[in-house]
Parts: C-alpha cells; sequence; structure tokens
C-alpha cells in the first residue's frame, strides 16, 4: 500500500526560512548591542560619574571653606555680626556641598549594586545570544535541508503506474510541486 505524500507547496517553509534569517541577523546586532550599552553604562558610573561627583564635592567644599572664611575675617575685621547676605552664601555654599555628597554616595550605590541588578538579564541575553549563534543557524541549515528533499521527493514519479496520477489528474489536483529556484546556501546566513 504505497501511497504519495501530499506535498503540494514548499513556499510556506521557505517564507518562514527566509523570515528566520531575517529575524537571526537583526536579533542577533541588537543583543550585541544591549550587551554593550551594558558596558558602557557601568564604565559611566565606575568611572566618568564617581570622577565628576568626586570633582564636584571637592569643590563645593573649598568654595564652603571660602565662605566660611569671608565670614571668619568680617567679624575679625569689623568686629560685627556677620550680615544676611554672608549668611545666605553660607547656606546655599553648605547646601551645594551636601547635594554633591548625596549624589557621590548614590553612585557609589549604584555601582556597588549595578552588577547584581544586572548581571541576570544579561545571562538571560547571552543565553538568546547563544541560541541565535547556534541553535537558529542549526535550524536554518535543517530548513534548506528539508525543502531540497521535499522538492527531490515531489519530483520523483511513485513506482508503481496503478498508483501514479495521470499528468492531467497531477496538474487538475495540484499534486506536484515545480522545482524550486537554487535555494540560498548557509554562506549567506548573518
Amino acid at each position: 500500500m504505497s501511497q504519495r505524500a501530499q506535498v503540494r507547496s514548499l513556499d510556506a517553509i521557505e517564507a518562514f526560512r527566509s523570515n528566520l534569517i531575517v529575524y537571526v541577523s537583526q536579533a542577533r546586532p541588537a543583543l550585541e548591542e544591549a550587551s554593550a550599552e551594558v558596558l558602557r553604562i557601568r564604565s559611566w558610573l565606575e568611572n566618568e560619574q564617581r570622577t565628576c561627583w568626586e570633582n564636584q564635592v571637592r569643590r563645593r567644599r573649598k568654595d564652603l571653606e571660602q565662605v566660611q572664611q569671608a565670614i571668619f575675617s568680617s567679624r575679625l575685621g569689623m568686629m560685627r555680626k556677620e550680615s544676611a547676605a554672608d549668611q545666605l552664601a553660607f547656606h546655599r555654599a553648605k547646601r551645594a556641598l551636601e547635594e554633591a555628597e548625596a549624589k557621590l554616595r548614590l553612585i557609589k550605590k549604584w555601582a556597588r549594586e549595578f552588577d547584581t541588578r544586572v548581571q541576570p538579564l544579561l545571562k538571560q541575553t547571552e543565553k538568546l545570544h547563544t541560541v541565535l549563534s547556534n541553535d537558529m543557524v542549526k535550524a536554518v541549515a535543517y530548513l534548506t535541508q528539508t525543502i531540497n528533499t521535499l522538492a527531490a521527493y515531489a519530483e520523483t514519479a511513485p513506482g508503481t503506474a496503478s498508483t501514479a496520477p495521470s499528468p492531467q489528474t497531477a496538474q487538475t489536483d495540484d499534486l506536484s510541486v515545480p522545482p524550486s529556484a537554487p535555494l540560498e546556501s548557509e554562506e549567506h546566513l548573518p
């Protein structure tokens, strides 16, 4: 009881294979860009921002000391109490220093916690990158082989004349598949 499989169209498999190639070629660079962005942010936190706020703390501390020195000098020189403008400058400099110190503490905290918070997510993207680099490439190769095998099967005539459809029946029943165009090789994979 030899029956022929109903291979009608390889277009769906070919379309899926083409879409898979496009997906892999777009997803891989996106994942690599995300990984690079994580490294850039880590460097930004640990180097640029930390240095920036350490410098701000130094500068604002120096400004506060200058204001305190000016107040002290005016007290000694005129034997008077500091003016409202002096007090305002002192409070403004003190608030600026406290703000810079708070931001520096926050930057240090985020630098310490960055890896613990980001590492689980980064591992997931690495797994996906591995799937895209290995499994999806194998899947495209498998689909290529499947298309070749089904195309070859569809082109072969059945072994016995009694089960073979006549050429007219084959055309009306759409049981045969025209030979497909040459398929892309794996070299074209991203």
